[in-house]
C-alpha cells in the first residue's frame, strides 16, 4: 500500500506540472519530459515513469488551456481546440470552454488507458500491419480534411495548407540527409520547428492582429459552472466515444500523434453531428468535445507500440524509450513478458494521471480566468514577453525568435483577409509525413506504378482510406455554399 500511495504522490507531482508546462506557450510536452530524463539517471525507473506518465498526461491537457483563453494552443495536438475553445471565451464563457475541455480530456484520457490495457496486442498487430502506401494516403486524406477550416473559402484553406506542406519541407532531407529548399542559406537548413511556427501563427498574429482592431476593451469572463450540465455530457457521450476511438487509432500509428488524431475527429464531428450547440468554429461545444477526447485518447494509443514494438507513437514516447535505455531496459515483445510489472505501473500511473488532472483542471479554472479578464492593455505586453521566450527556449536561439516573428507577421496578414491559419499548421506536420512516405512507397515497389496500385488493391487498409477520402470529397462536393459548417 505504501509503495502505491508513493507512486501517486510521485504521478499527481508530475500531472501538476504537465499542466503548468503545457499552459506555457513553446514549452511542451515533449520538452518537460526530456529534461526530466536528463534528470532520471540516478532514479528508480519505477520513479522515473510514474513522474514521466503524470507529465505527460497534464502537459496535453494544459495545452488546451491557453488554445480556449488567448488563442496560443500550448501544444499542437491542442490548436484544433482554438477553433471553438477560444470563440466561446469571446463569447465571456471561458471557464465553460476549460470545463468541457478538462471534461472531455479525462474522459478521453481513460478511455485511452483502457484501451492500453485491453487491446494493446490487437491494436498492436494493426498498426504494424501499416506498409508505407497505408500511411501515405493517411497523410494525403490528413490534407483533404482542410475543407473542415474553410471559413468560407476551400481555395484559401487549401493555399495555406499548401504553402505549410511546402515550409514543412525546408531542412535537410529526411532519408538522404541533403539540404532541400535551404538555396545555400545555412538557416534554411535548420528547418522550419512546429513550435515556433505554432507560436507566432496563434500568439503573436493574435497580439497584432488585435492591435490593429485597436480595441481597448476586453471581455469579462464568466466563471459559472464549471462542470458540463450534464444533459449535454450525455447527448455528446457517442461523439466522445468515436473520436476516442479515433484517437486511439490514431495515437497506435508509429509517428502520428495527436494533432492529426484530433484533426481527423474534429471533420468527422462536422460531419456527423447534424444539430450542434453553435455552428462549428464560432464556439460548438462538440468541437472542443471532438479534440480533446481524441488527442488525449491518442496517448494510451501512442504508448501501444512503443511497448509492444519498440517504436515511438509520437515524439514524447519517441523521449520515453530514451528513459527506458537509460536505466537498461529495452522497449518491444520482450519487455511485456520480462517485466510485467512495469507494464502495470505505466498503466496505474497514466490512469492516475487522468483522475489528477481532473481535480486540478478544474481548481485551476479560477486563477487562469482571473489572468484573461486582465484589459488588454495590461495583458497583450506579457503575452508578447511569454510568445518571445517561448519561441527562444525551444533551442536557445535567436533564429527560432525571427522565425516566431516571420510566422506571425505571416498570420496577421491571413487574418486580415480572412485565410484559416490550422490548415497550414496541419500542412507543416503532414508534409514531412507526405514525403517521407510517398519516396518510401516509391523505394519499395522500385516506383513502379502498377505495382504500387496492386498493393493498395490488396491492402484493406489502403483500401478503407481510400474510401473514405472518396466518401469525404462527396460530402464536400454536396456542402451548401451558405453552410458554416
Amino acid at each position: 500500500m505504501e509503495y502505491w500511495i508513493y507512486i501517486a504522490a510521485l504521478t499527481a507531482a508530475g500531472t501538476l506540472t504537465g499542466i503548468l508546462v503545457g499552459a506555457i506557450p513553446g514549452l511542451s510536452a515533449t520538452m518537460a519530459v526530456a529534461i526530466l530524463v536528463s534528470l532520471t539517471y540516478g532514479w528508480d525507473v519505477t520513479t522515473a515513469l510514474a513522474v514521466i506518465m503524470g507529465i505527460y498526461q497534464g502537459a496535453v491537457f494544459g495545452g488546451s488551456i491557453t488554445a480556449c483563453l488567448i488563442n496560443i494552443p500550448g501544444a499542437p495536438s491542442s490548436v484544433i481546440t482554438t477553433l471553438d475553445g477560444y470563440p466561446m471565451a469571446k463569447r465571456g464563457e471561458g471557464g465553460a470552454a476549460i470545463g468541457w475541455a478538462c471534461t472531455e480530456s479525462f474522459i478521453g484520457g481513460l478511455i485511452g488507458v483502457l484501451a492500453l490495457w485491453i487491446g494493446t496486442p490487437l491494436i498492436a498487430r494493426v498498426a504494424v500491419g501499416f506498409a508505407p502506401q497505408d500511411y501515405f494516403l493517411l497523410a494525403v486524406f490528413g490534407i483533404l480534411l482542410v475543407g473542415s477550416f474553410a471559413e468560407g473559402s476551400f481555395g484559401k484553406a487549401m493555399f495555406t495548407a499548401s504553402l505549410g506542406v511546402v515550409l514543412g519541407l525546408i531542412g535537410l532531407d529526411l532519408i538522404t540527409g541533403m539540404p532541400r529548399l535551404a538555396f545555400g542559406s545555412d538557416i534554411l537548413v535548420k528547418g522550419v520547428d512546429l513550435v515556433t511556427a505554432i507560436l507566432g501563427l496563434f500568439g503573436l498574429s493574435e497580439v497584432l492582429f488585435q492591435l490593429y482592431q485597436n480595441s481597448s476593451a476586453h471581455i469579462i469572463q464568466k466563471v459559472g459552472r464549471l462542470f458540463p450540465p450534464m444533459n449535454q455530457l450525455i447527448r455528446c457521450l457517442p461523439l466522445t466515444l468515436r473520436t476516442s476511438a479515433i484517437g486511439i487509432l490514431i495515437g497506435a500509428l508509429p509517428g502520428v500523434g495527436g494533432p492529426i488524431a484530433s484533426t481527423l475527429a474534429y471533420d468527422h464531428a462536422k460531419r456527423t453531428v447534424r444539430e450542434p450547440s453553435r455552428p462549428f468554429g464560432e464556439g460548438a461545444y462538440e468541437g472542443v468535445v471532438a479534440s480533446e477526447s481524441a488527442n488525449n485518447a491518442a496517448i494510451g494509443g501512442a504508448i501501444i507500440p512503443m511497448l509492444t514494438l519498440g517504436i515511438p507513437g509520437d515524439a514524447v514516447t519517441a523521449v520515453i524509450i530514451g528513459a527506458f535505455q537509460i536505466h537498461g531496459l529495452r522497449p518491444g515483445p520482450m519487455l511485456m513478458t520480462e517485466t510485467p510489472h512495469l507494464f502495470n505501473l505505466i498503466v496505474v500511473s497514466l490512469l492516475l494521471a487522468t483522475f489528477f488532472f481532473l481535480i486540478f483542471g478544474f481548481l485551476l479554472i479560477k486563477p487562469f480566468i482571473k489572468l484573461v479578464s486582465i484589459p488588454q492593455n495590461i495583458l497583450l505586453p506579457p503575452i508578447i514577453f511569454v510568445t518571445v521566450i517561448g519561441a527562444y527556449a525551444i533551442n536557445s536561439s535567436m533564429l527560432d525568435v525571427a522565425w516566431m516573428s516571420f510566422f506571425g507577421l505571416l498570420g496577421f496578414v491571413f487574418k486580415l483577409y480572412k485565410f484559416p491559419i490550422p490548415p497550414m499548421v496541419l500542412g507543416l506536420v503532414l508534409g514531412p509525413l507526405i514525403d517521407e512516405t510517398f519516396r518510401r512507397t516509391m523505394i519499395s515497389y522500385h516506383g513502379n506504378p502498377i505495382d504500387i496500385l496492386g498493393a493498395i488493391v490488396a491492402s484493406p487498409i489502403s483500401l478503407s482510406v481510400v474510401a473514405l477520402m472518396g466518401v469525404t470529397f462527396f460530402l464536400m462536393l454536396r456542402k451548401p455554399r451558405n453552410s458554416k459548417a
